[in-house]
């Protein structure tokens, strides 16, 4: 995404090309390569490659898994920190009952309307993607990978 233009939610999803695009057509390639070679020529080796092109898939994925819960963590602790010295006291104990998927989805929200969305998402359980659409003042993040 271009840093020219201001995030929204139409344009606050990210691609890697290298990893979203190339890596994926070459593990899928590399895939359906290695079974076609392995119909052919049926033997241990070949079986294991597919085992290998299996696993190597897998990995892949785990790859970009592993580090999207870890920043989903610490944008949980980012936004509940953030509620805590916007809201007014006695909603503190209202912010733990916010799901992980409605304060990763709080975090675009400004300052000014991040409490009283919080509120509405509890109230009406508004999925990530409904809180992201009433968000009036986007708060970008630049940061997420």
């Amino acid at each position: 995404m271009s840093d020219s233009a201001p995030q929204s939610f139409k344009n606050h999803a990210r691609f890697d090309p290298p990893y979203h695009f190339v890596l994926t057509a070459v593990l899928a390639v590399n895939l359906f390569i290695v079974c076609c070679f392995a119909y052919k020529n049926l033997n241990w080796f070949s079986e294991w490659l597919v085992v290998l092109s299996i696993a190597v898939f897998i990995a892949f994925s785990k790859l970009r898994t592993y580090p999207l819960k870890v920043q989903d963590r610490v944008i949980r602790l980012e936004e509940r920190l953030r509620l805590q010295a916007l809201a007014p006291a006695e909603w503190h104990a209202q912010i733990y009952r916010l799901t992980e998927d409605q304060l990763i989805a709080l975090r675009f929200a400004s300052d000014d309307e991040v409490v009283a969305l919080a509120k509405e998402a509890l109230e009406q359980n508004l999925t990530r993607k409904q809180i992201k659409e009433r968000i009036k003042s986007w708060r970008p993040d630049n940061w997420r990978v």
